[in-house]
């Protein structure tokens, strides 16, 4: 398949190009840390920051596409479903 963009440096307003279904966890970090986190089914999302910094966004609405660099996404706070991490 041809890729007109392969030689290109990616950047953070670049579209993503892989992506994984995100488990909550309060210890485990996420595998990649993400530039981006899709939420499928709304409600609360706790997660860490790529800075270290731990923040709960209160009632995310479901199909939400979040601009974050995060690290973790913590099982403790997070109501939230069907979690993406794009990167």
């Amino acid at each position: 398949m041809s890729d007109p963009f392969l030689n290109t440096h990616p950047s953070l307003t670049a579209p993503a190009t892989g992506g994984f279904a995100v488990t909550p966890s309060d210890v485990a970090a996420l595998s990649t840390v993400c530039r981006a986190l899709y939420v499928g089914g709304g409600g609360h999302l706790a997660v860490r920051m790529l800075s270290g910094e731990t923040l709960t966004l209160p009632d995310v609405p479901s199909g939400s596409l979040l601009p974050l660099r995060v690290s973790h996404v913590l099982a403790t706070g997070t109501a939230a479903t069907g979690l993406v991490a794009l990167y």
